[in-house]
Parts: structure tokens; C-alpha cells; sequence
């Protein structure tokens, strides 16, 4: 079967496994690129301003130490804007002097790198204005990572103004199995020990209800009804196979490290297009854990979608 270009594009998550379990899964990142532009760029970048706009303690969240790493992630991402994508972004710099083009907004932005007076926002919060990635720094100190900036307008059921300043472990507490399976120990001594210049990947997925990428803690009300409205015959055009690309980069300067999440959103009725990739989602989600349904927000809605994928099967 010929796979169409949004299946292509699409970041398969589940390998070559049957079976849904718990996993590092990062694998090192090549090419080194923190960013991906797609064909939904405007889109997501116009959604992102809005969104910052209208509810900024939501969205951005930083402390006042993190001001040079926040530099550091300006440095690391406009040098991938420009170096893999140098058709749609320029750089010029003389000296500490720098103006930044993005030729898709039609924007011309000049400033003197390191000096915050120069920008209209704080460097992570303007460098994240230009892509669609949601990005995290988290600080290295007293044997732990604590989360100290961030720009996260795209979250999947968390809450950046809630978790800013926790640790690793705190962040990822609510997450069924992960303690008491010291994965939670062994991630963290993972991202302990990432060196500058050698950046990880992983992806880690969800359902949907809706095709929202805004769906904070905050914003539940608005979103989480459409879970009690999925059935067997919507579930096609409902439900959407959600992704986040994780890239993880040490900045060398400040030992920071970098988090861009990039979230991708498919309609289940499209991503089952690829008989193989309906097979295989349907056993994995057969043999889910009740208790990572519970976690994932799929179990008002599970049933439904083995329904619907079970008849699609019949179709093949």
C-alpha cells in the first residue's frame, strides 16, 4: 500500500512493539535539529501568539537565574532555523549585534544578544514565538533537575504554572508505575548524565478527543467533554493519534537542558489508512493497562475506538 505524504510525515511512535510498556525509548538525535518546521507553521505560530497573549502566566513561566541559559537556547535554535532551513530564516550578526529575518511572518527582529532590554519579551519566550515547538529548561543543581523556564502553550493535560520550579521526580510523580519501577531514578540519572553536543530524542503518545492542541489543566472544561462523546461511528473523524517529538539538548554553558516538544495530531481514520499501523494499534491499545488508560484519559473512550478499529479490520 502507498503510504500518502501525512502518513509519511507523520512520527510513528510504537516501533516495532505489540505491547504498550514503560521505556526510556530516547535514541540519539540525528541530524542534531531542534526544530521542525511543517506545512501547519502559520498556523500553529499564529495559535501560540494568541495564546500568549491571552493567557500568559499560563503559557510562560521562568525564573530570573535562567536569563543566560535562555540566551544559550536562543543561540542553539536560531542557528537550526538558519542552518536547516535557510530558505524561510536569516541571521546577520556583527558583533553582539543580531537581526534575525523569518521570511515566513515577514518579520525583521533586531537586538543585542544577551541584552534583555533589547527584546520586547524574555529570550526563550521571543525565540519561541518562531516555532512550533513547545520548549522547557530545566536547571542542573544539588544532584537534581528543577523545571525553571518555560514556554508551554501546546501541553497535554498538565500545567506548566503549576509544575514550574518541581523537580524532575515531582513532575512526573502522578505517572502510574513510575516509582515504584524506579524508572523514574533511571530517567533521571539518564538526563543527568547527557553531554553537550551528543542531544536525545524520544516520542511518547496519546489519544484525543478533539483535535486541540491546547489542552492544559486549566482548560479541561472546554476540552474534556468531547471524551464522553466518542462512539463507534465518530470515532474515525474524533479521536486523533497524538505525538510529541522530545528532543533533549545539554546547553554547555549553563548545563541546562533543553526540552522542545513538538506535538503532531492525526485523525484516527487517516492514520489507519496503513493496514500495518491499524493492526499494530489495535493490539497495542487491546493489551493497555487499565491503569495507563486511567493515566492517558482514554478509558471513557477505549471501548469505542477497539469498536471502531475492529470493524475497520473486517474491512482489510
Amino acid at each position: 500500500m502507498v503510504i500518502n505524504d501525512d502518513l509519511r510525515s507523520f512520527p510513528f511512535p510504537f516501533g516495532d512493539s505489540q505491547v504498550y510498556k514503560y521505556s526510556n525509548n530516547a535514541t540519539p538525535l540525528r541530524p542534531p535539529n531542534a526544530i521542525e518546521l511543517t506545512d501547519k507553521y502559520i498556523d500553529e505560530i499564529r495559535l501560540k501568539r494568541e495564546l500568549l497573549t491571552n493567557h500568559p502566566e499560563r503559557c510562560y513561566q521562568s525564573s530570573s537565574q535562567t536569563l543566560d541559559a535562555q540566551w544559550e537556547i536562543v543561540d542553539l535554535i536560531l542557528h537550526n532555523l538558519v542552518g536547516y532551513y535557510p530558505d524561510q530564516f536569516k541571521l546577520e550578526k556583527k558583533d553582539e549585534q543580531w537581526i534575525f529575518t523569518n521570511l515566513q511572518t515577514k518579520e525583521n527582529i533586531a537586538f543585542t544578544f544577551g541584552d534583555r532590554t533589547t527584546l520586547e519579551v524574555e529570550p526563550l519566550d521571543f525565540i519561541g514565538r518562531h516555532v512550533q515547538e513547545d520548549l522547557l529548561l530545566m536547571m542542573q543543581r544539588d544532584g537534581d533537575l528543577f523545571l525553571d523556564a518555560g514556554q508551554l502553550c501546546f501541553p497535554a493535560n498538565w500545567s506548566l504554572f503549576f509544575n514550574v520550579g518541581m523537580t524532575f521526580k515531582e513532575i512526573h510523580s502522578p505517572i502510574p508505575g513510575f516509582q515504584s519501577e524506579s524508572l523514574d531514578d533511571r530517567i533521571l540519572q539518564f538526563l543527568m548524565r547527557i553531554e553537550a553536543g551528543t542531544p536525545w530524542g524520544r516520542k511518547n503518545w496519546s489519544l484525543m478527543a478533539g483535535n486541540k492542541l491546547d489542552t492544559s489543566l486549566e482548560t479541561f472544561a472546554e476540552w474534556g467533554q468531547a471524551r464522553k462523546q466518542v462512539t463507534k461511528e465518530n470515532a474515525g473523524k474524533l479521536v486523533h493519534l497524538r505525538v510529541e517529538v522530545q528532543k533533549l539538548f545539554r546547553l554547555p554553558q549553563s548545563n541546562g537542558i533543553l526540552f522542545t516538544i513538538h506535538s503532531h495530531m492525526l485523525p484516527l481514520e487517516r492514520f489507519i489508512q496503513h493496514t500495518p499501523w491499524l493492526e499494530q494499534f489495535y493490539a497495542i491499545l487491546h493489551e493497555l493497562p487499565a491503569f495507563i488508560s486511567d493515566y492517558k484519559g482514554i478509558s471513557l473512550y477505549r471501548q469505542q475506538v477497539l469498536e471502531y478499529l475492529v470493524e475497520e479490520m473486517k474491512k482489510r
